[in-house]
């Protein structure tokens, strides 16, 4: 079986669990990797000026294999099933999903106070990854679905790098950038919370999925209990042009794994909604079966 591949996904159980030795304590073999999500300098300006649309993201990344190549990886979970369905780089993790923290944000200056003022204005966020479905979920309980324009522009950071440098009039951030956005005095327009879903390769042995899971749960009891210990770890997550910027001391607890089941109803449910709104042009209409999709 493969070694395994861990990377931190931008929030701070992984790095407990590696600095404490809850992995090496399961057995685990495997390579430790922070994943900086941003596109950086392939993010072009138009002619214009301004910010030109960028179309790859988690979905786009499983189905060239980058993601899955990798072992176990996370995403949101729509991304997550979608390509799991596919059978695009391996299956879906069934015994745990996260929660991500996640908002729309308008800079303090800006007259925009509601969700509903939205209405007809261009939210930066990542094309089919988490920010993407997540805006698309929190605003249309507010707003027309033609009411509502995305523009798709790089990854968190990148839209950070957009937001400090007034590019963009609101945007979609999740985790640690919700921090940094908050402490520049950005306001949160309305929560945009969601679900982050496990993936792990072909070549990986499910029994150390599980080995995993169980050092994240110590990992994460540790968090609940005194998360100002572990804060600290944030840097490592947070591109170093930003440090200047935060106190990550005054930062939340960010991303929390749920050791429940991703279940079949949760799995036909996503799978439904993506499908209402066409959000995979070309694929399948009708959703793989589950139990080919998600390891339970």
């Amino acid at each position: 079986m493969a070694r395994l591949q861990i990377s931190t996904h931008g929030r701070l159980q992984e790095w407990i669990a590696h600095e404490k030795g809850y992995f090496t304590d399961e057995g685990l073999d495997y390579d430790f990797e922070v994943a900086l999500l941003e596109v950086g300098a392939e993010l072009n300006r138009s002619e214009g000026g301004a910010p030109a649309e960028y179309k790859e993201g988690a979905f786009e990344h499983y189905a060239t294999g980058e993601h899955g190549k990798k072992g176990l990886s996370c995403a949101c979970h729509w991304a997550v099933n979608e390509a799991a369905g596919e059978h695009r780089g391996g299956r879906m993790w069934g015994g745990a999903y996260s929660v991500i923290p996640c908002g729309v944000y308008v800079p303090p200056e800006s007259a925009i106070t509601t969700p509903e003022d939205l209405a007809d204005v261009d939210v930066a966020v990542g094309y089919h990854s988490g920010s993407h479905f997540a805006t698309l979920q929190a605003l249309e309980p507010f707003l027309n679905a033609d009411q509502i324009k995305l523009r798709f522009l790089g990854y968190p950071y990148d839209r950070v790098d957009l937001a400090l440098d007034r590019q963009v009039p609101a945007l979609t951030a999740w985790g640690a950038a919700t921090y940094l956005l908050e402490q520049q005095g950005f306001r949160q327009v309305t929560d945009a919370t969601f679900i982050g879903g496990f993936m792990f390769a072909d070549d990986i042995d499910p029994a150390d999925v599980e080995h995993y899971f169980r050092a994240l749960k110590r990992a994460q009891m540790d968090l609940d209990l005194a998360p100002e210990r572990y804060k600290h770890y944030y840097l490592r997550e947070v591109p170093e042009r930003f440090h200047a910027l935060i106190d990550v001391r005054r930062f939340g607890p960010g991303e929390r794994i749920a050791f429940l089941p991703y279940s079949a109803d949760m799995y036909q449910e996503s799978q439904e909604w993506l499908r209402e709104r066409q959000l995979f042009p070309g694929g399948s209409t009708t959703p793989a079966n589950y139990e080919s999709v998600v390891k339970v």
